[in-house]
């Protein structure tokens, strides 16, 4: 089983093409789906601009992490805070080859509810609900029910994973 949550479904679409024979199942939690030919950019125009005036505003080539989910308690915060770290652009732009086309394994889809105002991650749930091959599950959370709902996301992994 392979996990990706939000950039990281990116990566994971990545190492489950290049690992085919290892990976039995690719599960993405809130996270971008891309296809093959597409970077984060392609999947997420709204934010091209405000990240790269971010990244010239720094030091030219990194992006700041996203703002926490409001309903983050103020002790997961302060664990969170020092864990976040800027990002290169370059994974923002960086187009995704697929050397060995859609992946055919099982994938499912977990779409946190809790959508920001842009549901940036509805598009990728739909698309799960649409497409042979998905299944698609929600969960009530924010962005990151790892942190805010974890009990539930591990009650559904598990779900997945039986």
């Amino acid at each position: 089983m392979l996990v990706g949550h939000s950039y990281g479904g990116m990566v994971a679409a990545g190492v489950a093409d290049r690992a085919r024979a290892r990976v039995a199942q690719l599960i993405y939690i809130d996270a971008f789906v891309p296809r093959d030919g597409q970077s984060l950019f392609d999947l997420f125009e709204p934010a091209v601009a405000q990240m790269r005036e971010a990244a010239r505003n720094g030091d030219g080539w990194r992006v700041p992490p996203i703002s926490i989910p409001p309903d983050t308690s103020a002790a997961d915060i302060e664990w969170l805070t020092p864990r976040r770290v800027n990002m290169p652009i370059k994974c923002f732009e960086q187009k995704l080859k697929l050397q060995y086309g859609e992946p055919t394994l099982p994938r499912s889809y977990i779409y946190a509810t809790r959508a920001t105002p842009s549901d940036t991650f509805g598009q990728f749930a739909k698309r799960a609900r649409a497409e042979a091959g998905w299944r698609a599950f929600d969960i009530d959370a924010s962005h990151s029910p790892n942190v805010t709902a974890p009990e539930a996301l591990m009650a559904l992994l598990e779900t997945i994973v039986a």
